[in-house]
């Protein structure tokens, strides 16, 4: 009977499929991972991948016996039970040749045998030379498995096997980690409500220069942009992130647009909203720049005092995203409000009027007095709807709040998703 059967510890089951590419050298540290973290993994080489890490290898870091063929311990029918009782399965490095067999249902081994009995989340992990990753056959595998609710995470660019450059290097080991945790963290049912979609999430802080060397800033790490990239990612979208001075490892499958200021921020988001289903402006973009900045350092005065600095309002790039969207419902736009209170008000009252004066159909506000929030791995919030609803989100992670943003976003294209989704489990 299909079916998931969680292991007795109720330690996560992972399934770790390896096909052969030179690539395999990296699942290694995959492994590493889930296996420190409270998995329980077992590995399933094909057997061009043990040519490059033998079983000895996957054995010794797993705890499990390994085979690739379907005949061994053939009394527990293992070609079958393994794909039923996983929790997610990931293949990386997934070759050319896996995917298209995935992707015509062939099962000549016990790792295309365990891809059709699971019925729980499976994440690939391609890698391979350029011209195989680009060849229309490999492209149209891609899209058939997508098309059947599979998670295909786009290769990284870089360095390849031998002198060769350019996309089809496996993403790193600790990209592809976080990536499944976070479809873990879904669910099989809920695991890609966003597939199909494609968003545009604005992530740190820009940069005004006042000289070669100065500039006016502010706190933004990037983290709950990029927390909400990884969110997005990993429930399916095609994310693409407009990132302002971060220095974080990119997360994994996605597009990263590096800017600095904010009219560089303006123009890359503009560009990549064009035909996007959401926005999520996270950035915390510099409201104001000098009106010119120094072509040299600028240096004290013989008499101290200080130069006059006159400042220029900067692009209001969410305001201008609501008149560019005209009559139009998408894309649902979400911005984001760091504020704190004052004699004219407290800071959900200058939040409210944020949101009216915006005219975006989200806007998630912190309260970020005494520098709280910015470089944090914690985070809190409260969503305010353009409809008048506020949704209290309470202290937890930032990507806890990134996944509230999506269940929000995914609730106003399906309004039904609000009230039957399940709340998220989590997973070691």
């Amino acid at each position: 009977m299909s079916g998931s059967h969680p292991a007795a510890d109720c330690r996560p089951v992972v399934v770790l499929g390896v096909s052969g590419g030179i690539a395999a050298y990296k699942a290694c540290e995959l492994l590493r991972r889930f296996t420190e973290s409270g998995h329980d993994v077992t590995v399933i080489p094909t057997q061009a991948a043990l040519r490059f890490v033998g079983a000895a290898t996957w054995e010794a870091l797993s705890g499990k016996a390994v085979s690739e063929s379907v005949f061994a311990d053939v009394a527990s029918v293992r070609h079958v039970t393994v794909g039923q009782r996983a929790e997610i399965v990931v293949v990386a490095p997934a070759t050319a040749d896996l995917l298209a067999k995935a992707a015509h249902g062939l099962a000549d081994d016990m790792l295309t045998t365990t891809l059709l009995t699971a019925r729980c989340p499976v994440v690939f992990a391609p890698a391979m030379h350029t011209e195989m990753w680009e060849h229309p056959a490999t492209q149209a595998n891609v899209e058939t498995l997508r098309g059947r609710g599979v998670l295909v995470i786009p290769p990284a660019d870089g360095r390849l096997t031998g002198a060769d450059t350019g996309p089809g290097r496996l993403p790193e080991p600790a990209h592809i980690f976080a990536y499944c945790r976070e479809v873990l963290r879904r669910g099989a049912t809920r695991a890609d409500d966003l597939a199909g979609r494609r968003v545009v999430v604005s992530a740190g802080g820009t940069r005004e220069r006042l000289d070669p060397v100065r500039f006016l800033g502010n706190s933004s790490s990037g983290k709950q942009g990029y927390a909400l990239a990884a969110a997005a990612r990993a429930r399916g979208a095609e994310v693409t992130v407009v990132a302002a001075n971060v220095a974080l490892p990119e997360p994994a499958g996605v597009t990263v647009v590096p800017v600095t200021s904010t009219g560089q921020l303006a123009d890359a988001v503009f560009d990549a909203a064009r035909d996007a289903d959401a926005v999520v402006m996270a950035a915390a973009p510099a409201d104001f720049r000098p009106a010119s900045a120094s072509s040299s350092k600028i240096k004290k005065r013989a008499d101290r005092t200080a130069p006059t600095l006159e400042l220029v309002e900067t692009p209001d790039v969410l305001a201008a995203l609501v008149q560019r969207r005209g009559e139009a419902s998408e894309p649902i736009l979400v911005g984001f409000a760091a504020e704190t209170g004052d004699t004219e008000g407290s800071v959900l009252d200058h939040a409210r009027a944020k949101l009216s004066r915006k005219g975006c159909d989200l806007l998630v506000v912190n309260d970020v007095s005494g520098g709280a929030v910015f470089g944090e791995d914690d985070n809190q919030a409260i969503i305010l709807a353009v409809e008048g609803t506020e949704t209290a989100v309470p202290r937890g992670s930032k990507t806890d709040l990134a996944h509230a943003v999506w269940d929000q976003v995914v609730a106003r294209w399906h309004p039904s998703a609000a009230k039957t989704a399940e709340p998220p489990r989590t997973s070691g």
